[in-house]
This record gives structure tokens, sequence and C-alpha cells, in this order.
């Protein structure tokens, strides 16, 4: 919507129409590039003068007709007020999110999607205050044998606090994006290959990363695989003979044994086992590293690999299909990538980006009273601790101002109450943390509250979805129900009109009506061969073909082919070229006589005539309740550069 502003500010400018007002309704006023907006977006196909009359024309009708509702109250209307709330929760995430750049963080996760990390990494733990110089001093230690030349590995088992560097030795493998925490991916991304390490302190403690090497991300495999999995504590004999029946299995493959049927028998991953062998979509990280590098190694699909051994067994792997890695010119790629970015832990970077945006937009006062009173205010509330003097601050003493909102005690002990605690349970967040986060969220909900103030592409849409609801409801009142449900007016309506109402040469045909031409075609050729029997070839046929039979003119029937039509004649099928649905149609009987028609056959009609006159009598009314004042220097500075 703020473009098809924008591009109406453009053209005006170039005409020097300005933004003028174009034409005045009672105390109301239109400009030229709000009517331009409109136009371009309804009737942007229309050429010459003419259309853009007609549809200032429209305009001003519909304009009044919204006028007119909300003097009636219909915007206060419960159903009213629902739907537009509704409306405005499903919008919000969008312009909150294009604020805080999801787009960028989108385009970024494309970027390095393309690519893997090979990732090493030390792990020394600093909870709390007491732990960071004893933790400091083991990260400094641990750097400095690094940089003697140490391998990575020896210094990650001597260091690291992470629970798999016993088996791993700190070698995180090759990781995706996505995989790490994003704090940590950053660190990855970052990191020179084979450079020297990075370290960085996160909420838990100290991280060293090396990036050990990167490469083309390999994309994605559908594969099948046999386990056959080590008992426990199994011993070397039981471990060979997990190996002899691998190699067993393996020879039955490649004499021709079906893959599945061996998997649903012999595989004890019992998951798998009862999808014949089928995993789930394969990509880097989400698997053993051995085990995705035999099976990103298997060169073809069908092709199976040799038995190969994890801490988990022996595996035999079947590449089902390899699916490479898609571009941003893939739509589903682009939804996908959204979808993993709203889902992952980047949207707490999104937050705090969100609410510093804010802050600098709608405008921000900090902290209002002492840090220290405010702790013991805090304390005194929730943790019941008296705090032995008088404090500034109270429940309705206001803390921060965030545009035109003040924020109280009240509200931070509510907010502080409900979100104090981590939530990995292991206590209380830290107050300078618990604190920026309800400035972040108080920010954040205060802008929700007045979006429309701060950002014109959403007002306009909420207006133009308000409008709309308005319009359509008064019509309903005004017009549509009483010409439907009015049978005595429209009675008298047929009867003052009655010569309008007469049959031209016609037919009593059915009408079937496809959602797509292929569906059409092929209910079109069955009905072709026994057009007698055309009911109930269609009813088996295809649930979502419409039928309409009645008595209809020649010019109503679809014959795209211009046959000759006669009693059983099967048209041939027509494609609506906005919506691609289609139709054909079977004539039942020729009716060549003319005639008038009764009531009943003129119904349709007679209510869209009686409509149409009710519509014109209302507005009219309107026009005169609320002149309409049309700048004609305007008008015509639009028709010359629309």
């Amino acid at each position: 919507m703020i473009r098809r502003l924008l591009l109406g500010a453009l053209l005006l400018s170039a005409t020097g129409a300005g933004a003028q007002t174009l034409f005045t309704y009672g105390s109301d006023s239109v400009s030229a590039p709000e009517f331009l907006s409109a136009y371009h977006k309804n009737n942007g196909a229309g050429k010459g003068n003419s259309p853009l009359n007609e549809y200032l024309d429209l305009y001003i009708s519909s304009r009044l007709k919204v006028k007119e509702a909300r003097r009636l109250g219909y915007d206060t209307l419960p159903q009213m007020v629902t739907d537009l709330q509704q409306l405005r929760e499903q919008l919000l995430p969008t312009y909150l999110n294009d604020l805080a750049g999801v787009d960028g963080l989108v385009n970024e996760a494309y970027a390095r999607s393309k690519r893997n990390i090979h990732v090493a990494h030390i792990f020394v733990a600093a909870r709390g205050a007491a732990d960071t110089t004893a933790a400091w001093a083991k990260m400094q230690r641990a750097l400095a044998e690094l940089k003697g030349g140490k391998s990575f590995g020896d210094v990650a088992r001597t260091y690291s606090e992470d629970p798999t560097v016993k088996t791993n030795g700190g070698d995180l493998g090759w990781v995706a994006v996505f995989e790490l925490p994003y704090e940590l991916e950053n660190l990855a991304w970052t990191a020179r290959p084979n450079g020297p390490a990075l370290v960085y302190r996160s909420r838990a403690g100290y991280h060293i990363f090396k990036s050990m090497g990167e490469r083309a991300d390999p994309g994605t495999v559908k594969a099948s695989q046999i386990l056959l999995a080590f008992p426990p504590d199994a011993s070397d004999a039981e471990r060979a003979a997990v190996k002899k029946r691998a190699d067993s299995i393996y020879l039955r493959l490649q004499k021709g044994d079906d893959f599945s049927k061996l998997a649903a028998k012999f595989s004890n991953d019992v998951v798998s086992a009862a999808n014949n062998g089928e995993l789930p979509d394969i990509s880097v990280g989400q698997f053993d590293p051995v085990f995705e590098q035999k099976v990103f190694a298997i060169a073809k699909d069908g092709a199976v690999a040799a038995p190969f051994q994890t801490a988990h067994g022996w595996h035999i792997v079947k590449r089902v299909k390899y699916l490479p890695r898609t571009g941003m010119d893939s739509t589903t790629q682009v939804q996908l990538l959204r979808e993993q970015v709203q889902r992952s832990d980047r949207m707490s970077i999104v937050q705090t980006r969100l609410a510093q945006n804010i802050r600098k937009q709608a405008g921000f006062t900090g902290l209002a009273v002492s840090e220290a009173d405010l702790r013991a205010f805090t304390d005194s509330l929730l943790e019941y601790a008296k705090p032995g003097r008088t404090l500034g601050v109270n429940s309705s003493t206001g803390l921060v101002t965030i545009g035109t909102q003040t924020f109280t005690g009240e509200d931070w002990i509510r907010w502080a109450g409900a979100n104090r605690f981590k939530s990995d349970g292991s206590g209380a967040k830290p107050f300078a943390q618990l604190w920026q986060e309800f400035v972040d969220a108080s920010t954040i909900d205060f802008y929700k509250a007045h979006l429309e103030t701060y950002n014109p592409a959403f007002r306009a849409q909420m207006e133009e979805f308000r409008d709309g609801n308005l319009f359509f409801e008064i019509m309903q009142r005004e017009v549509w129900t009483p010409a439907q449900t009015d049978t005595a007016a429209l009675e008298a309506y047929y009867e003052a009109h009655r010569s309008k109402y007469v049959w031209k040469p016609s037919a009593e045909a059915v009408l079937f009506y496809a959602p797509d031409a292929a569906s059409a075609r092929s209910a079109q050729a069955l009905v072709a061969k026994k057009p007698a029997s055309w009911h109930s070839i269609v009813t088996n046929h295809d649930e979502r073909i419409a039928i309409d039979s009645n008595r209809f003119e020649i010019d109503q029937i679809p014959n795209p082919t211009k046959l000759p039509l006669k009693s059983l004649t099967v048209t041939g099928v027509q494609v609506n070229a906005t919506d691609g649905s289609a139709t054909f149609a079977v004539v039942l009987r020729m009716r060549p006589e003319t005639g008038a028609r009764t009531f009943a056959e003129a119904r349709g009609q007679v209510i869209a005539d009686y409509q149409k006159e009710l519509e014109e009598r209302w507005v009219n009314s309107l026009r005169a309740k609320y002149p309409v004042t049309i700048n004609q220097p305007v008008l015509l500075e639009l028709m010359k550069g629309k």
C-alpha cells in the first residue's frame, strides 16, 4: 500500500497536481494522491480519460457509503470491532519483523546456507561473578597453549568443560546454518579458515572457536538404512558378530534382495524399520559425523554403501535421491528460511534490535528513579525483603516513558514477577538483564498499540480493511438484502418493467463448471461419449465440478468453437482467462421460440435491475446529504498525467 501511495505522489509531482484536494464530500476531503492510489490499484489497466472519470464516480459513491456507515455507527458493531482486531493481530508480526530487519536475517541465513564450517570448540563455564576470574584465567592458559603450537584436540581435552570433549576432542565436525546458537554461529562464520582461534563470552561462559576449514554445502540426501546395533557394553566377540551379520545382509543386497524388506526384517532402528528403512532427509549436522560422511560419499541414487561402523553399530545405507541446495529463486526455499529464522534464537536478537529502533522512532526517557531504590522496591514485593528505609519509588511511580506512554512501578512488578526466572530453571535472572528485558518488552507493547501512528503502510492497510467492511455492511443493509428478500417490491418492479423480460432463442441445457481446464476436458471427454448419461458420469467423476441445469439464452451457453446447437450437443471447453476455471455444456432441448418470461424465470435479472435502481436512489440521497465538489483543475492534471 505504501508503494502505491508513493507512486501516486510521484505521478502528481510530475504533473503539478501536488497533494491538492481532488474532491470534497460534506466536511471530508480526498487528496489527489489518495485517489490515484486507489485508481492504480483497482483500475490501472484502463486506457484513456474515460476510465478515470468512471472510476472517480464509483470512488465518490464508495466514500459516501462509508461516511454514512460511520454516521450510523456501524464501525462500533461488535463483529466489526472483532474482525478488525483479528486482522490487526495477523498483520502485526509482518510489520514488526520488517522494522527489525528479518529480511536481512533471511538473506544472511541464505548466504550462510551455501557453506559448511568445520568447527573446533573449547568451553569454559563461568555462570556467576565468583566463577569469572578463575574461568578467565583458565581460558587464557588454553589460548596460550594453542598459540604455542599445541594441537587443538589436546588443549580441548585439557581445558574444555563441554561434556562431548572426551569423545570428539573439541571437534564439532561440519556444521551448517541454524545448528549452533546464533551468537556462536556468528563466531563460526566470522572465523578465518585455519586462522587464529576467536574468543566469545556468553552468559554460560567463555568459548574458544576455531575454523578448521570450509566447504560448499553438499545439499540433502534421501536415504534408507539398515542398522545393526551393538548390544549395551558389547564385547569384542559380540561386535564381531554384528559385523559378520552386516556383511551377510550386504551380500544379499548385492545379489538383488529388496532393501526395504531386509530393513523391515533386520534393522534395529525401529523407527526407520517400520518405514522400510526410510530416514528423514539428511543434511549436514543432523546425524553422527561419520554417518554423514559416508552417506554424502555415496556416488549415485540407488547405490548402497558397504557396511560401515559408528558408535551405534554397523550401518548399510542406500541413497534414494540426492537433492541439491536450492537458491533464493525458489519461493519454497525463501519461505522455509523465513520460518527457520522466526523459529530460531535469532528472534531474541530481532526483538532487541526492534526495541532499539522503536525507541529511536518514538522517543524514550530512561529510568527516572535510582536503581538502588528500584532494586529494594522490587525485592520488597517479590522477595518480601523489608527495605529498611523510605524509598523513592512505589507502584504509581513513573519509571520509563516510551513515546506518549509512561510505565509505572506496578507495570514493572507485574512483568518482573512473571518473567524473572531463567527458562532453563537455573534460577533468577540478573537484575540488569531483567530490567532491560522489561524495557524492551514495554517498548514493543507500546509500538504494537500505536503502530498506526508510526507506520503509514500499516495505517493505510487497516483503513482499507475497515472501510471495506463498512462498505460491505451498509450495502448489505441498504441494497443487497432488500433487493433479494422484498418479494412484493420485486414483483411490483417486474410488473412495471415486464417488457424488459423476454426470452430470446434459447435452450434447456446443463452447464458444467470446473476449477481448471484439465478437469473440465477430462469430464467433457467422458460426457461427449454418452451425453444422455451426463449426470451419473460427472457425479462419479469429480466432485469439484459444479452443475447448473436451466433454460439459457443461446449467447449464455459456452460454445468456443461455435458448434451448431441441437439436442445432446456437447460443447467444447471454454477457459476463463482471469482465474483459469473452465466450462462446457450439454444441450438437452432447443427452445427457438421467443416470448415473455414469467416472474420466476426472470427473478435473477429482476433482482439485479431492482438492486441497481435501489442503489442509484440511495446514492443520490447521499449526494444530497453530503454535497460533492470536484476540483476540476486538479482532475484535468490527473487526466493528463495518469
